[in-house]
């Protein structure tokens, strides 16, 4: 592998709204951008390479939409190139950066992303768009819509390992309260365990509160070597150096019926387990519940956040639920984990989600964000877990502060 190491430079973010008037995705993302190169201290013009990340081309009725995020953030006539991946989309741009200045295509890169969910479409209208990322002709006519696929998984994870709805129902409020000290957070509530378990049920086990936002935003990574930063980056040095380390993705079968027993079944997310070890043996990392200072989980719904710390080697199988309860991955815990609020309270935004959580981990890692979410930096290091479809896409990725 190429020498070359990998660094964040700074990142932006929009506020997230369940529906933002002011403008659209364009203009979010100029905000998203105008932050992250303040944030980083470079100019738009020096940035070599750009990717733009977004999941759907229904929600802003707009094909080809990186062309014109390009060109109205003043990089023509700089390289781009678009990825998706459903609400993995975030996370393999960040893989993405991290490829190119790796193989010395570029040696930088910014990468953006947005999600117009709230703007055009009804709800149900938007329900219908994500769960066309599911197998349309074998799985879309039998379920319809994304929460009855989670809604089946949960129930298998709680049959094989007796995991309780007030267990998840805890990641809720955990991901709500965290949110309330985000300043972009889409909705921060202070709710308890009866509020989650009291709201309207939607499919069981999941009730409303159990789901994440469909979100409005942006948001906007910078990426680039040593020697560019030292170069053209007027802060470089002046902040932690948080450097990009890690990175590995993982695939399963779109089908759910398809996946083989007895690991994964459908309690479980293979590609979560095969991504995480492909990042942890980039990253030289051993025992990740540890050796990580915080992590950001993907959290569509609250279950899926408790499998998720199995799947990423945070726990034993079935052991998610009683260490929920414990506190374990709360402020204060072991691993906190989704300390910006989550796809839940934060917000779901999906082509800007996955890099959210990697401005989230950047700030943690620099000690930026607010008192009542700062982590306790031990080890220097956070991950990140992009999810899309029912895990049929996953990036892991990680980064380390180094000074």
């Amino acid at each position: 592998m190429s020498e070359r190491k990998v660094y964040v430079l700074g990142g932006g973010i929009s506020k997230m709204a369940a529906e933002r008037p002011d403008g659209a995705m364009r203009d979010w993302i100029v905000e998203a951008v105008m932050e992250a190169i303040k944030d980083a201290g470079v100019e738009i013009k020096d940035i070599e390479h750009a990717t733009t990340s977004y999941f759907s081309d229904h929600f802003d009725k707009q094909l080809k939409a990186g062309a014109i995020f390009q060109d109205h953030i003043g990089m023509c006539p700089k390289p781009n190139m678009r990825v998706e991946g459903g609400g993995a989309t975030g996370g393999l741009a960040i893989r993405n950066a991290y490829a190119y200045i790796k193989a010395g295509l570029c040696d930088s890169m910014i990468i953006y992303g947005s999600e117009n969910m709230g703007r055009h479409v009804p709800s149900d209208t938007a329900q219908e768009f994500i769960a066309y990322a599911s197998d349309f002709d074998w799985e879309f006519q039998v379920a319809g819509f994304y929460i009855a696929y989670y809604a089946l998984m949960m129930r298998a994870h709680m049959d094989m390992y007796g995991t309780k709805e007030e267990q998840f129902a805890k990641i809720a409020v955990k991901n709500h309260r965290n949110a309330m000290y985000n300043e972009h957070a889409h909705q921060p509530m202070d709710i308890t365990v009866d509020d989650v378990m009291n709201s309207p049920l939607i499919t069981s086990p999941y009730k409303k509160l159990d789901c994440s936002l469909l979100s409005d935003g942006a948001s906007c990574l910078i990426f680039s070597t040593a020697e560019w930063a030292e170069r053209y980056c007027s802060t470089w040095k002046q902040k932690p150096t948080i450097e990009f380390i890690g990175t590995g993705c993982g695939t399963d079968t779109m089908r759910l019926a398809d996946r083989p027993w007895p690991y994964p079944g459908i309690a479980h997310y293979r590609a979560k387990r095969a991504a995480s070890q492909m990042a942890y043996k980039m990253a030289g990392i051993k025992d990740p519940a540890k050796e990580l200072d915080c992590a950001e989980i993907h959290d569509a719904y609250s279950g899926t956040e408790l499998v998720s710390y199995e799947d990423l080697g945070f726990c034993g199988l079935g052991q998610g639920g009683p260490l929920t309860d414990e506190g374990y991955f709360d402020l204060g815990g072991e691993l906190p984990c989704n300390t910006s609020g989550g796809l839940i309270g934060m917000g779901h935004p999906v082509g800007a989600t996955g890099i959210n959580q990697g401005i989230e981990i950047l700030k943690q890692l620099r000690q930026e964000v607010h008192p009542g979410r700062q982590v306790q930096i031990k080890n220097g290091l956070g991950l990140t877990d992009s999810h899309g479809g029912t895990g049929t896409f996953v990036a892991v990725n990680i980064f380390r502060r180094v000074d």
